[in-house]
């Protein structure tokens, strides 16, 4: 006869493995990963419950290669055994007797193994997700390399010269409703030399092709989708391969804000540079080989001082926008069919303006 759970129902029989395409079936998505491994990357929605802490892992680790693999389990069982406990006693403690959550961990082993079974005696209905990360992650890798192709995305490019206020152009579509990818925002850099965000470090490479990747399952093939017209990297992350390729024969929608509106924006975008002053100065050193010593060094007192809008509009006059027109015309092969929207002004109203332009050019040619 069958065992009964803790709350009277019977004890869940075990069942095959579920897949990753299975995984939006459960309610809750459980990482028995540690912390540490969980922050690296985690598939979208689960919650962390470490079965062991980061330094748990490294110690049971060291005991494997150093003493034995059986005192290694006999511990290291012991330390999950305490985890699920306090789990059991705090995380999971307000949850129904119909509770079905789905667990993984690096490769589908003994920590999320372990884990399915202390839960399914309490009698919930817990699954172990087969191959643990490491199937989502392949999962990640087949999707980005098959859906750009697959779904023929109707890609709209948003380029423009520094300072156009692009990024905040594909925010103001998103409220409109339409399908944007902020691969900038995912990156959490804004992709240029300055491009560090204040207190915010980037995500692991393998995170931000999960952002890529969930966004990129959401969408409509049937309707377009904008996004801003990057290099194949935004700061130390590399942009998808497959993504670049198509957006670099996508339609082209190009920015053209006056000098005067742009710096203005730039120094509401990028104020906060003036807050670490010898930071900024530091990376301007970076352009000492383009641009010269006495240049960089005008820029780099300027910094100092955080006198930043002749450091800005020397930076766009001298340095980012002489070499604009001409990467642009030889990255997109649809640069010479552009549309071109002029403006004048960057204020919150004028981008809202740029975006209802962008609409207005999707229905002229429908």
């Amino acid at each position: 006869m069958p065992g009964r759970g803790a709350n009277g129902s019977p004890a869940v029989s075990h069942r095959q493995p579920v897949r990753v395409p299975e995984r939006h079936q459960f309610e809750t998505l459980i990482d028995a990963r540690t912390p540490a491994e969980f922050e690296l990357d985690h598939i979208p929605g689960a919650i962390n419950c470490p079965a062991l802490s980061n330094e748990e892992r490294v110690q049971i680790g060291t005991i494997y290669k150093q003493v034995s693999p059986f005192e290694a389990k006999r511990l290291g069982a012991a330390m999950v055994a305490a985890n699920l406990a306090r789990h059991l006693r705090e995380t999971f403690s307000d949850k129904p007797a119909n509770w079905k959550p789905l667990v993984y961990c690096w490769r589908g082993g003994l920590r999320s193994g372990s884990m399915v079974t202390w839960l399914r005696l309490v009698g919930w209905d817990a699954q172990q997700l087969a191959g643990g990360y490491k199937a989502f992650r392949g999962h990640v890798i087949s999707q980005l390399d098959s859906l750009v192709p697959q779904l023929q995305l109707q890609l709209r490019v948003l380029c423009g010269a520094t300072g156009s206020a692009k990024t905040r152009v594909l925010h103001a579509l998103a409220e409109h409703g339409e399908q944007v990818l902020d691969l900038e925002g995912y990156a959490s850099h804004k992709g240029s030399l300055l491009g560090n965000l204040p207190g915010i470090e980037q995500p692991s490479q393998k995170r931000f092709e999960t952002l890529l990747s969930e966004q990129l399952e959401r969408f409509d093939p049937s309707r377009p989708v904008y996004l801003e017209g990057e290099s194949a990297k935004i700061g130390r992350l590399g942009v998808p391969l497959v993504l670049v390729e198509h957006m670099r024969k996508a339609a082209v929608i190009d920015v053209r804000a006056t000098t005067e509106a742009r710096l203005s924006y730039l120094l509401r975008d990028y104020a906060y540079l003036g807050d670490d002053p010898q930071a900024l100065a530091q990376k301007l050193g970076w352009l000492k080989e383009l641009q010269g010593n006495e240049t960089v060094s005008r820029w780099q007192a300027w910094a100092l001082e955080k006198n930043l809008a002749p450091l800005f509009e020397e930076l766009m006059l001298r340095h980012y926008d002489p070499h604009y027109e001409r990467s642009q015309s030889n990255h997109f092969s649809q640069w010479s069919k552009r549309a071109l929207l002029e403006t004048d002004d960057l204020s919150d109203l004028g981008i809202a303006s740029l975006a209802g332009r962008c609409l207005l050019l999707e229905k002229a040619e429908s």
